[in-house]
């Protein structure tokens, strides 16, 4: 999907300051979690970014591989003043492409944007669609992102409300 005036692109540890500011005006309203900066470094070739003809960062989202079949749409946001005009769509597009070409064949994601995530077919769901042995291995994940894939307890404070919802590819 294309949208005038802008590009995606493969995320650079120059956008990381981006980044970050266009998810902190998330996090202050709870819609995505703060993140420390280092973070960021560390998961900056799971972003892309869209950006403006000026080369301003105005989008960002990240696919991260959780299993062989399995990975999570995280961290997709925009900026306020380009709500409305398809960038989260297209970003959205161009991470489930990215899955696609990297085999992945279920992606998940933890939202409150329903009806959004709704009309690119994700579904949602009430339980962890892996099997016991593969929830076993991935509890041993240090990631917080999967913790919350796995429903755990340890990080429902930081999940109330939101939905967790999957699609196969």
């Amino acid at each position: 999907m294309t949208v005038p005036g802008v590009s995606i692109r493969a995320a650079r540890t120059t956008d990381v300051p981006r980044i970050a500011r266009l998810v902190d005006g998330y996090a202050s309203d709870r819609i995505l979690l703060h993140k420390e900066t280092v973070t960021y470094y560390e998961d900056v070739q799971e972003f892309l970014v869209a950006e403006d003809d000026g080369g301003q960062v105005i989008g960002c989202g990240a696919l991260h591989v959780m299993w062989q079949d399995l990975a999570e749409v995280r961290t997709l946001a925009v900026h306020p003043e380009w709500r409305g005009r398809h960038v989260g769509h297209a970003l959205l597009a161009d991470l489930l492409e990215a899955a696609r070409e990297l085999g992945v064949s279920r992606v998940f994601c933890l939202t409150f944007e329903v009806e959004f995530f709704a009309a690119h077919g994700f579904e949602p769901i009430d339980s962890t669609p892996v099997a016991p042995e593969v929830y076993q291995e991935l509890l041993r994940s240090p990631d917080e992102g999967v913790w919350e894939f796995l429903d755990l307890a340890r990080v429902k404070q930081n999940t109330l409300g939101n939905t967790r919802m999957l699609k196969t590819l």
